[in-house]
């Protein structure tokens, strides 16, 4: 199963660039006691480093605590927020039980129907996975970015990002997780190999040396499998913890850069996740950042 789907990724990798949506969900096509009491975490537990945010929306208010330990993208969503590039756009992208994703700005004023999704400034961030210490967990915040097929570095949109809610699962659907992020794992390893050795492939490929890529092939799927024996994806006991009782987006877990989490406002977000949502998950009726305040 897994030599598989290895060779399928690989021809995906060697035979075509396929463009891909800046969503948090490519994936699936991403804390305690006080949830319900729209209260997630004590403020007073801040680092030095953090950062506090209040999103302010058309259907209230979200504060996030920034974590310190994700510089790059802290201070990106400081400086946007400043700016007030954040000010106007709409929660674009709207799926209950999983998500709601912001920060296109194209979607300022956007008529209805309009797709959206693929907007930003003019750059991208540099990953900053730090898992498993920052994972999927209901009202973790993460950074919106395209698939590996086209961004095999993971680099994170420049502004787009998404709130998780998810749910909740049992250790069976647990341990169902945990083989699919160990397949994630193998294919991320045997991705990157192949961008390595891209010109070799290419060069069997205009010979048309279809058993050299064979060779190629087996030896790069025993390279994968003993450098993800190494270190084999698990989910933690506070993951487990975490998803068991307040929920989540598992299947996410170290794909994508999470640096923040809601610490009040969660009864806002699942509001906004409730909403009716079109084909293409945008709300019928839009829902809109009104502001983005930095607390000093």
């Amino acid at each position: 199963m897994i030599a598989a789907s290895l060779f399928a990724l690989m021809a995906v990798t060697v035979g075509c660039k396929q463009a891909d949506s800046a969503s948090a969900a490519n994936a699936e096509t991403t804390l305690t006691n006080d949830i319900n009491n729209n209260d997630m975490s004590d403020t007073t537990n801040v680092n030095k480093e953090d950062a506090i945010v209040k999103i302010s929306t058309t259907m209230g208010d979200i504060k996030v605590r920034l974590f310190g330990d994700t510089p790059r993208h802290r201070d990106n969503f400081i400086k946007l927020a400043k700016e007030g590039f954040y000010d106007g756009v709409l929660f674009h992208r709207v799926i209950n039980d999983f998500m709601v994703q912001t920060g296109d700005p194209d979607s300022k004023n956007a008529p209805k129907g309009k797709m959206l999704g693929s907007g930003g400034p003019d750059y991208t961030l540099e990953a900053e996975i730090v898992y498993p210490k920052h994972f999927h967990k209901r009202g973790a915040l993460a950074a919106a970015r395209q698939g590996d097929q086209v961004n095999p570095e993971r680099r994170s949109s420049g502004s787009q990002f998404y709130i998780v809610t998810g749910k909740a699962y049992n250790e069976a659907n647990l341990g169902q997780m945990e083989q699919q992020l160990q397949m994630a794992q193998q294919q991320g390893i045997f991705n990157r190999l192949a961008g390595e050795n891209m010109a070799k492939i290419r060069e069997l490929q205009a010979k048309g040396d279809r058993d050299g890529l064979m060779e190629l092939q087996n030896e790069l799927i025993a390279i994968t499998e003993a450098e993800a024996a190494q270190n084999p994806a698990k989910l933690t006991e506070e993951q487990r913890a975490a998803y068991t009782t307040e929920g989540g987006t598992p299947h996410l877990d170290n794909q994508y850069t999470v640096f923040g989490e809601v610490i009040s406002g969660m009864d806002v977000v699942d509001a906004i996740q409730k909403v009716s949502t079109d084909r293409n998950d945008r709300p019928v009726e839009d829902v809109k950042i009104i502001s983005v305040e930095v607390e000093e």
